[in-house]
């Protein structure tokens, strides 16, 4: 079932308006595998600090982003693959999960070969979940991203950026032997950023991009493509950018996009309208702000992220047992887990591609450093942690953040 198929079918069981019902998907996390009736029953997030599973709405409640409490959160302990269908749907999704270096976590596959097949299920969740506003992150090694690259993409993931964390020199520091190294210290890892693009169903079966769509409809009103500019009020971009077939397309804004449907359907050939459909035309420009992520740009940051890896009172140290690939029955120096990512980095990710009240998923959640940062900046994190020790550090984390952010409300 094609996206306006989708959702048109939402809203005729349910009365609501298009916006009503874009949001109420973005809440719920519903897939396009399930009937009308299962979309709208929304779930809200859990009681405070509680990692239970939330509790059912009323399917007449429209579910506004207000209405989310900024202190809220689930962790759940256990495998992730058993909440993926009651979490609701992602704004973003980071994930830390295994590199297949060493001997990895508990259940981490350590042969590289085998990594495609134990992300397979976490990918297609994610996909099923995912909207075309939502945004995966997803840090590994640089030979562990390339291995999984190919299972995103067949899964419909577009990839967008390839990011390199350089944790500095201070990262090796005493720890390598120029006798017997034959490589180059390694710094750093990657944090490959896909999107979930929009996919329109056409009438004789064909599956085409937003990049498409938009050309095609712009066609089908039997305009010019020149005079996509003289609707937009430009010299040459609408007919250069917008609706161009070439790799230099990039979306018009909402504004843009408004003008390219009112003249089509105001000039266009009267027997194919309407034009640029996504719903009632007062709901037009909510529906096309669903159909991209979100972007805040933040001046200054590239895709080299030079942060040093966590270090001082943020690193939690000396359990004593053992904190990740190699490292067995340590002291009260040692790191309690080895992978655990600084909160100034999940901060930035976190803030890149989402507001206050959007979800953010972390499904292979360690120390839920992710979840944390998520919290402190009004997100609402969903995290899964399978490790008993690691989950139990995660819950005071996240508990104390939450009471961070509350009091800082109040």
């Amino acid at each position: 079932m094609g996206l306006r198929a989708w959702v048109a079918n939402i809203r005729t069981a349910t009365g609501l308006s298009l916006a009503a019902t874009l949001t109420i998907i973005k809440v719920t996390g519903r897939t396009h595998n399930r009937t009308a009736k299962q979309i709208i029953t929304a779930r809200h997030p859990t009681q405070f600090g509680d990692s239970g599973r939330g509790t059912d709405v009323a399917a007449d409640h429209t579910i506004g982003i207000s209405d989310i409490p900024i202190s809220r959160f689930e962790l759940y302990r256990g495998d992730v693959t058993d909440c993926y269908i009651d979490w609701p749907a992602p704004a973003t999704i980071l994930s830390d999960g295994p590199y297949s270096v060493g001997e990895g976590y508990p259940g981490d596959p350590m042969d590289l070969a085998k990594l495609p097949g134990w992300y397979e299920p976490h990918v297609e969740a994610w996909s099923k979940a995912a909207l075309p506003t939502t945004v995966l992150w997803f840090f590994n090694s640089e030979v562990g991203w390339a291995t999984i690259h190919p299972v995103l993409v067949r899964h419909g993931w577009q990839y967008e950026q390839l990011n390199v964390w350089d944790k500095g020199a201070g990262h090796i520091a005493g720890r390598v032997n120029g006798n017997t190294l034959r490589r180059f210290p390694t710094v750093t890892e990657v944090c490959a950023m896909y999107s979930r693009p929009a996919i329109w169903e056409q009438p004789d079966g064909a599956h085409l991009t937003t990049q498409q769509w938009l050309r095609a409809e712009w066609q089908r009103s039997g305009l010019p493509l020149r005079e996509a500019n003289q609707a937009c009020g430009v010299r040459n971009a609408a007919s250069r950018k917008w609706l161009t077939a070439d790799h230099l397309w990039y979306p018009p804004s909402t504004a843009e996009f408004e003008a390219l449907a009112n003249y089509a359907n105001e000039h266009g050939r009267p027997a194919g309208r309407p034009y640029f459909v996504l719903g009632e035309q007062h709901d037009r420009a909510a529906a096309w702000e669903c159909l991209r992520y979100r972007w805040n740009y933040q001046h200054g940051i590239t895709n080299v992220w030079r942060c040093p890896a966590v270090s001082g009172t943020e690193r939690f140290r000396g359990d004593g047992l053992r904190a990740g690939p190699g490292r067995h029955n340590l002291g009260a120096k040692h790191s309690t887990h080895a992978n655990q990512k600084p909160l100034k980095l999940m901060r930035r990710i976190v803030r890149a591609c989402t507001v206050p009240g959007d979800v953010v998923w972390e499904p292979f959640g360690g120390l839920c450093s992710a979840a944390v940062a998520a919290i402190a900046l009004g997100r609402v994190p969903y995290a899964a942690e399978v490790i008993g020790r690691f989950a139990d550090l995660a819950q005071q984390r996240l508990d104390a953040a939450a009471a961070d952010t509350l009091q800082w409300r109040l």
